[in-house]
């Protein structure tokens, strides 16, 4: 796995930075056959910080020259007064258990939250 992480200062709206990028970003980020996720936080005060994960570094790239020219084409007014970019491979990944199905239920049928 291959993971880009960005911190964000200086946004107007984090919350609708995220907004358009789920409505925008997000079809183009799903389109990618090497694309696993998509994480945005606020940090209060106008900053955010982002994680894409990705399968491999080749998957990374081959959707960063589209997904930047949506951010540029889309949320120019949303430019951050400094941005700090950081990639690198996933050494270690440590996940809760998955819920158990309910008889009679399979993973497919349970609900998800968010």
């Amino acid at each position: 796995m291959f993971v880009v992480s960005r911190r964000f200062t200086g946004l107007r709206s984090i919350q609708e930075f995220g907004r358009r990028a789920e409505q925008g970003l997000g079809p183009i980020l799903r389109a990618n056959p090497g694309f696993r996720g998509y994480y945005l936080m606020d940090c209060g005060d106008g900053s955010g910080f982002s994680i894409s994960v990705f399968e491999s570094r080749e998957a990374a790239e081959a959707i960063r020259d589209h997904a930047l020219g949506w951010i540029d084409e889309t949320l120019p007014d949303f430019t951050a007064e400094s941005s700090e970019l950081t990639v690198g491979t996933l050494i270690t990944r440590i996940e809760a258990p998955a819920p158990a199905a309910m008889p009679g239920e399979t993973a497919a049928a349970r609900p998800t939250t968010h």
